[in-house]
């Protein structure tokens, strides 16, 4: 195949891991990239020389370089990791043309960041806030995050528990919500209790469905690696080795909330997400999110993260409702 080239040829250093490991036996991994995209991949010792076209030849730095990251990350890399980086590039390509219009997406800083490699893409912190939540994943236990709507408090957390497990520092992940109604009764929906019951659980299995192959995730909650509960399944369990996400967690009573963090087990590690300006509980009961922030503050190991609307990522008119919503509330309180 005729590579037509514009430009100097690019210099790729491998740095970090061993060369051979992103070769790939007999340079299969080169060799799929090449099949891949319109490139030629000339390889000498720790240098590769990227020949062809510009736009192609910056997308095969960004795929060499998100090698390097998974194999120095995993110690390993496999021809199926070639293969879902390659599959992101173009899946990428096809929704923006900003990928083929701008330099390398991602700097070697920027892929220390990554959390998580998912077929649509990777997952990163994208806020000040955001990357709080994951180094304080990486220091304490129990992390609690409170913080309004859209700042990706759910999604987040369950990329850090996918992680987790996928990197074997944990063997299950349990993920909670609290069944409180808000604005609707559970006897009035159709169905059995589980049927009741699944449209409050809906968001995680959304963001699962996001980050794992649909079969491997049927396949792990089959055998319960993967658990999606109402918080009260959880009373009276002991979990060890487990990665656990309490979501929605301002619709917790405080007797439910104790329960939740005394089931922590050897090994175990917990995120607490809420937003206190959201409570569904009837007036008379108190939000366990609400009261641990005076009860467990000072604990060392456990850690309180605040989130504001500088930290949306969704719409960027959610960060707008919320700035109403906050002006009016400090309007009232005056």
């Amino acid at each position: 195949m005729a590579i037509e080239v514009s430009n100097e040829p690019v210099v790729f250093t491998v740095d970090k891991i061993d060369p051979i490991l992103l070769y790939g036996v007999g340079d299969a991994h080169l060799k799929l990239i090449e099949k891949s995209f319109p490139v030629e991949l000339v390889a000498r010792g720790n240098q590769i020389k990227i020949i062809g076209d510009p736009e192609n030849v910056r997308m095969v730095e960004d795929i060499l370089s998100e090698l390097v990251f998974i194999a120095n990350r995993n110690n390993n890399l496999e021809l199926r990791d070639v293969e879902t980086v390659i599959s992101i590039a173009r899946a990428n390509t096809t929704i923006s043309q900003e990928t083929v219009s701008r330099k390398p997406t991602h700097t070697a800083s920027d892929l220390e960041e990554v959390i998580l490699f998912t077929q649509r893409g990777f997952i990163k912190p994208r806020t000040a806030g955001q990357q709080r939540i994951v180094q304080s994943t990486r220091e304490n236990d129990i992390v609690v995050v409170i913080g309004p709507a859209g700042t990706g408090k759910t999604y987040l957390a369950v990329a850090l528990a996918v992680n987790a497990l996928k990197n074997k520092d944990v063997d299950k992940i349990v993920l909670a919500r609290p069944a409180v109604e808000a604005g609707e009764s559970l006897g009035f929906l159709p169905g059995d209790y589980k049927e009741k019951i699944d449209p409050y659980l809906r968001p995680l299995y959304d963001a699962l469905d996001e980050m794992l192959p649909r079969e491997l995730l049927r396949k792990y909650m089959e055998q319960r690696i993967i658990e999606v509960i109402p918080l009260a399944y959880m009373r009276g369990r002991t979990l060890n080795n487990a990665f656990v996400i309490l979501d929605e967690a301002q619709n917790a009573t405080s007797m439910q909330m104790k329960m939740c963090l005394t089931r922590l087990g050897v090994n175990s590690r917990a995120i607490i997400n809420g937003d206190i300006t959201q409570v569904d509980l009837p007036v008379s009961s108190t939000s366990g999110l609400i009261e641990i922030q005076q009860v467990l503050s000072g604990i060392e190991g456990i850690e309180f993260i605040y989130l504001d609307r500088s930290d949306v990522v969704r719409h960027r008119l959610v960060r707008d409702i919320i700035y109403a919503y906050d002006k009016r509330n400090d309007e009232k309180s005056e």
